[in-house]
């Protein structure tokens, strides 16, 4: 590790990493906001599924003050963050054969849709099968991965394909396998992950993105507003009601 404070250091690279992936996901990230909007304005329903620490980025889009209200988590019980005991539990249910396909079965989604599937590996069953199941259902996926993990590791699959291989649309977070930016002499490991920082910001760029397409289109984001500004809860309520339908997370 070079000169600088630890601190320091990893600013620098979070930094360096959300610079590569504005200048080489900028036609992806522009792709997805897309297909976003066209969903929107054709009817559909929004989607953000995410396994354990990558469930933070797609929780970061739902019920957001500043985002859009149509943005759905598709949660898997046990799986969506680290509120189980043993925390590991989510780890190990994220490498079980048909989860996806329950989950799927038993959730809203359904053809028209579009789902987010975000997972930092992109190698265990759950988000690999959960992007084949919602494309086999005619629901459009964006995948939101660190391709380095397709070309280092192998898949837990048993079709040896990783969540890349199953999008329309793929979003690159650059985030070398291991997820820890940092070394030092006297720390035996890497530490200081910055996937959630890199993720976020690229889920928040898709958001911004089909807001501005819609809008260029004629039609009016549904965004929410603050609850903690002035008119901001009777903003929220007057598009819940407009939007009720497609509207999973107030019922």
């Amino acid at each position: 590790m070079s000169d600088g404070t630890p601190a320091d250091l990893f600013f620098d690279a979070a930094i360096n990493l959300l610079r590569r992936v504005r200048e080489e996901e900028a036609e992806s990230i522009r792709a997805a906001g897309t297909l976003l909007a066209d969903t929107v304005a054709a009817g559909g329903r929004l989607f953000a599924f995410g396994a354990g620490h990558s469930s933070l980025a797609a929780q970061d889009v739902v019920y957001r003050a500043g985002g859009l209200a149509l943005m759905n988590l598709l949660a898997v019980p046990g799986v969506v963050g680290v509120d189980v005991t043993p925390a590991t539990l989510g780890s190990a249910l994220e490498r079980v054969d048909g989860l996806a396909s329950a989950v799927l079965g038993a959730s809203p989604v359904r053809a028209g849709d579009a789902l987010v599937i975000i997972s930092l590996s992109g190698r265990n069953a759950l988000p690999v099968e959960m992007a084949q199941g919602a494309r086999a259902l005619g629901v459009r996926v964006i995948g939101v991965t660190s391709v380095a993990y397709a070309s280092e590791t192998r898949s837990r699959h048993s079709s040896g394909t990783f969540l890349k291989d199953h999008c329309d649309i793929v979003l690159d977070s650059k985030i070398a396998v291991g997820d820890a930016e940092l070394t030092l002499d006297t720390i035996p490991a890497p530490f200081a992950p910055a996937s959630t920082v890199v993720t976020t910001a690229l889920m928040q760029a898709v958001m911004a993105t089909t807001a501005a397409t819609l809008a260029e289109r004629g039609i009016e984001p549904p965004l929410l507003r603050s609850g903690n500004v002035d008119g901001g809860h009777e903003w929220n309520s007057r598009v819940m009601r407009e939007y009720g339908e497609r509207i999973f997370y107030r019922h």
